[in-house]
């Protein structure tokens, strides 16, 4: 073999390859890559579709192609849009109930879900058009904040409960430069400044509003009180008149707790007359006198209600004996709530004779409102004739010991009453105690018979 010579420095470099590695031996030409995060993995690069249904959740405002997407990847996009996307965006874009759940929790502590037919959806948008109606500022507020949401949540308002409404600014006449001649133009001013917000045009775009809750009232005014921020004004009254008459869904209306006196209902009640599906209306807490009353009456008759109430207003026996003479003429109501009004015996006879021949009310408050004994007589014979009653409340009253009995004794034969409150009505405790014998057995029956023939009407 040839010696490599003393100069040549190449012939006497070491092999590449140490004797002990193989050429097989891959681990050992395998270059090492270090990347500045350590996290990173082949494994964790995301699949391009992962990166283009980012894409497209990120520029969603500009280019919401939601619909195009298969359904898979349609949720995916839709559980990583932000909650604050313009409304004009997302509204008739996105159905999916998981990104209005995700809107509604974020703006809201308290979320009932089942308050709203199980619906976020139709939640967030009832509640985003109470949040703006409540604080509407006429004269002030953009008209637009309410009218431009109206294509957007039109198909799922069902309900408005609106606990406030707020009056217009009221300007000081000397600083607009106005010179007021006279207290009239005074009055007519300060009247002007009192109009709350017209729901017409909002009412009756919206197709498929089923219950109205309002109360004109000013929540958390502090020490800014004055007496005018809660008025009820003629002209509030005829433009929802107009409103709630051209609402041809509207099931229930509820108009609780502002100054509504007989002037207004009138006008409210001829509004009504005839609505093709109305079933409750609740007046409670308001002012309606005897002549409200009889045009609440003749509403009755010529309407498909089912539930009244008018709890604690200033109805005397005169309005009783209206409202009675609708009743017999009824033939849907079923439930009347008079509590806390002035009806006494007269007006309390005339309901109970009434009740002589109508067969639809089951459930009737007479509680607060100075009956004794004349009323208990008639209402035994009620009790003794009539089969649709169930619940009759007499509290706080002065039935008195003969009343009491008056009352056992039309309930001799009765097996449809479950409920008969005689609380603070001076009746004897021992009447009252057999009185609440014969209650509670009926209560048994009609609960054992329910369990032996279950109803079988199938639901809406």
């Amino acid at each position: 073999m040839q010696q490599p010579e003393a100069g040549d420095k190449s012939r006497s470099l070491p092999s590449p390859c140490p004797p002990q590695a193989s050429l097989t031996d891959v681990s050992f030409y395998t270059r090492r890559c270090i990347t500045d995060d350590l996290s990173w993995s082949l494994v964790t690069v995301p699949p391009l579709t992962e990166l283009c249904l980012q894409h497209i959740a990120h520029n969603f405002e500009n280019n919401p192609i939601l619909n195009d997407l298969l359904p898979e990847h349609q949720k995916k996009v839709v559980e990583k849009l932000s909650t604050s996307l313009p409304l004009s965006v997302t509204a008739n874009r996105v159905s999916h109930e998981e990104y209005w759940k995700r809107c509604c929790m974020e703006r809201w502590q308290v979320c009932d879900v089942s308050n709203y037919g199980d619906s976020w959806k139709r939640m967030f948008f009832e509640r985003h058009l109470e949040n703006i109606l409540k604080f509407f500022i006429p004269n002030t507020t953009d008209p637009d904040q309410v009218l431009d949401l109206i294509p957007l949540c039109q198909d799922y308002v069902r309900k408005l409960e609106i606990n406030q409404f707020l009056p217009p600014l009221q300007v000081d006449p000397k600083e607009e430069g106005h010179d007021l001649s006279d207290a009239e133009d005074e009055a007519e001013m300060g009247e002007v400044y009192k109009h709350h917000y017209n729901l017409k045009e909002l009412i009756t775009s919206l197709p498929h509003l089923e219950e109205l809750h309002l109360i004109y009232d000013v929540k958390s005014c502090g020490m800014n009180f004055e007496w005018n921020l809660f008025n009820f004004t003629e002209l509030d009254c005829s433009n929802l008149a107009s409103a709630v008459r051209m609402c041809r869904n509207l099931k229930v209306f509820k108009l609780t707790r502002s100054k509504v006196d007989d002037e207004k209902i009138k006008l409210l009640a001829r509004s009504l007359q005839n609505h093709p599906r109305l079933l409750e209306l609740d007046l409670s807490h308001n002012l309606i006198r005897d002549h409200g009353a009889q045009a609440i009456g003749k509403l009755i008759s010529h309407s498909k209600l089912e539930t009244l109430n008018l709890c604690n207003n200033q109805i005397c026996h005169l309005g009783a004996q209206a409202l009675a003479q609708g009743l017999a003429e009824s033939s849907t109501l079923t439930s009347l709530n008079l509590r806390l009004n002035f009806v006494e015996d007269k007006g309390g006879e005339a309901i109970g004779r009434a009740l002589l021949t109508n067969t639809s009310l089951k459930c009737l408050h007479l509680g607060s409102n100075n009956l004794s004994e004349p009323t208990a007589a008639v209402f035994s014979q009620v009790l003794a004739q009539n089969t649709s009653l169930t619940s009759i409340n007499f509290s706080c009253n002065h039935l008195g010991l003969d009343g009491g009995k008056q009352l056992l004794a039309g309930l001799a034969n009765n097996k449809t009453l479950t409920e008969l409150d005689l609380r603070h009505a001076e009746v004897e405790q021992e009447t009252d105690f057999r009185i609440h014998e014969i209650v509670w057995a009926n209560r048994e029956a009609v609960r054992l018979a329910s369990l032996q023939h279950p109803s079988t009407e199938p639901s809406e």
